[in-house]
Parts: C-alpha cells; structure tokens; sequence
C-alpha cells in the first residue's frame, strides 16, 4: 500500500509538472507603429495621401476665393439692386457657401477612405510577417507595445526580426 501511494504520488508529480511545462507560453512583443511607418509602402501611401490632401485644399481654397469676390461683388452693387435681387443675391451666397462647406466634408470623407484603402493591406502585410517570425521563433503570444500594453523587459522584442524579413 505504501509503494501505491509513492507511485501515485510520483505519478502526480510528472503529469504535473509536464503539465505545468506545456502551460507556460513564450510571449513576445513588437511595436507595431514603428513597424508600418518603417515599411517603404507606408511612405508612398503618406506621399498620395498628402498629394490628394494638396489637391482638395487647393480646390476649397479656390472656391472660397471665388466665395469672398462674389461677396464684395454683392456688397459692392447692394446699395444700387432692389431689394428682390439682394433677396435673391443673399440666396446665391448662402447656396455657395453651402456648396463650399459640402464639398469640404466630402473631400474630407474621401481622404478618410483613401487612408483606410491604403492602409489595410500594409497592416495586414506586417501582420504576416509578424506571424510568421513568431511561429519561427516559437512564440505563442506577441503583444503590442504600440497600444500602450505593459510589456516585462525579459520578452523578446521581435521588430528587428520582422523588419529583417520585410526588408527594411
């Protein structure tokens, strides 16, 4: 009976401790902002980002130029117009400035659109190639120090490891 309950208890004590082994994972980390502003494909979606934002302001900008001489135009002519055409002046203006301001929210969507358009498959690049360093490497877990995570100085740091097999 004493043999059984050594054997038991050695038994116990390896399923344990095995179990025990196989429950500790290896947790890595990376910053995944510095990752994408490193990777060239995040340069030339910054560059048609920026190229298109010029494009819009230069638009808006011309437009309200062109708002402000039709207001002084109007202020200039207001003392010698009847009063039904100031009336419908003023319309004019309100409509135009409504335009301007329509158009200013649309651009503004459409560079929104833009962004997430070009962005997506750059995030989804690094996220490959930050899974696949971290299969390779062995780690179950890679956390995010981007996000503002807490990461223990001990894990590994797996941006120069991604950054190596992107390239950069």
């Amino acid at each position: 009976m004493k043999h059984l309950k050594q054997l038991f208890l050695a038994a116990a004590l390896c399923i344990g401790s095995i179990s025990f082994t196989q429950a500790q994972s290896k947790v890595a980390h990376i910053n995944t902002q510095e990752l994408i502003t490193a990777m060239p494909e995040m340069k030339a979606a910054q560059s048609q980002l920026e190229t298109l934002s010029k494009t819009y302001q230069t638009d808006i900008q011309s437009s309200v130029t062109e708002f402000q001489n039709l207001l002084k135009q109007y202020e200039a002519e207001a003392a010698t117009k009847t009063e039904e055409e100031n009336a419908k002046r003023g319309q004019e203006i309100q409509e135009k400035q409504q335009r301007i301001q329509q158009f200013q929210a649309d651009a503004q969507k459409d560079l929104q659109k833009k962004e997430l358009d070009l962005l997506q498959p750059i995030t989804e690049k690094a996220k490959a190639a930050i899974l696949k360093v971290a299969r390779a490497q062995g780690y179950d877990y890679v956390l995010d120090s981007a996000q503002g995570v807490t990461i223990l100085a001990d894990g590994k740091n797996l941006l120069d490891d991604v950054k190596k097999e992107l390239g950069i």
